[in-house]
């Protein structure tokens, strides 16, 4: 397992509707490094965890729990053959693409050693918006992406240092419980009914997602009780 590519994002303007803007860091583009890897700050403070890439938008992306963002090599090249074009590394907006590693499938709490310094922890999916599918250029893609089922990792840094294409990754923490990124990305996006599961993976699960499945939790357990 090692990291293939990193990948880092400058500001860039796009059009999300008629008439309508936004300026995104979603457009990756791989360096070589060695790049510093930092918890960035609470959301809607904190940025990227990767120094020199660009988060625009606070409100909903960067912050602490989502501090990078990880995709398989592996799902991108199963994206290629769908769609028919090349998605160089970065093209979904990733910080790191990895060769040899099951993203969508780590478990919430997971935790990965990248070199030698730096160690991250799996908190939850990403969930596809405006801004990606702007930027792929594929009509229905919040959905398409969604439907598919593997919306990478996005992880927070448990210990900074510095990283850099190539460096191994190893896993060097699982949680004892079944709660994948992708089980908590269908859950929250699709299959409700799922979302009391995550629950188990309370301790390391990005808070709002956590505080969705909480009170979708209690809403059914009062439902059941009347």
């Amino acid at each position: 397992m090692k990291l293939l590519s990193l990948n880092v994002g400058r500001p860039k303007a796009v059009d999300i509707a008629e008439e309508s803007k936004s300026v995104t860091g979603i457009d990756k583009r791989p360096v070589a490094g060695p790049v510093r890897v930092t918890a960035p700050g609470p959301k809607g403070v904190g940025a990227s965890g990767v120094a020199g890439d660009a988060v625009c938008n606070t409100e909903h992306h960067g912050g602490n729990d989502q501090a990078v963002y990880a995709f398989a090599r592996e799902d991108l090249d199963g994206w290629e053959r769908e769609l028919g074009r090349t998605l160089p590394s970065g093209t979904f907006g990733e910080n790191l693409t990895t060769e040899g590693l099951d993203v969508s499938g780590a478990l919430i709490g997971e935790r990965w050693r990248i070199g030698a310094e730096v160690i991250l922890e799996v908190t939850t999916g990403r969930v596809p918006c405006l801004n990606f599918q702007q930027h792929m250029g594929e009509r229905g893609w919040v959905k398409r992406f969604t439907r598919k089922g593997a919306p990478g990792a996005y992880l927070r840094v448990i210990q900074p240092g510095e990283i850099r294409a190539g460096d191994p990754i190893e896993i060097v923490h699982r949680p004892d419980h079944d709660i994948t990124v992708a089980l908590a990305f269908r859950a929250s996006m699709t299959e409700h009914e799922m979302l009391p599961r995550l629950l188990a993976a309370a301790e390391a699960l990005h808070p709002e997602v956590l505080e969705i499945a909480r009170k979708y939790a209690a809403e059914r357990a009062a439902a059941e009780a009347e």
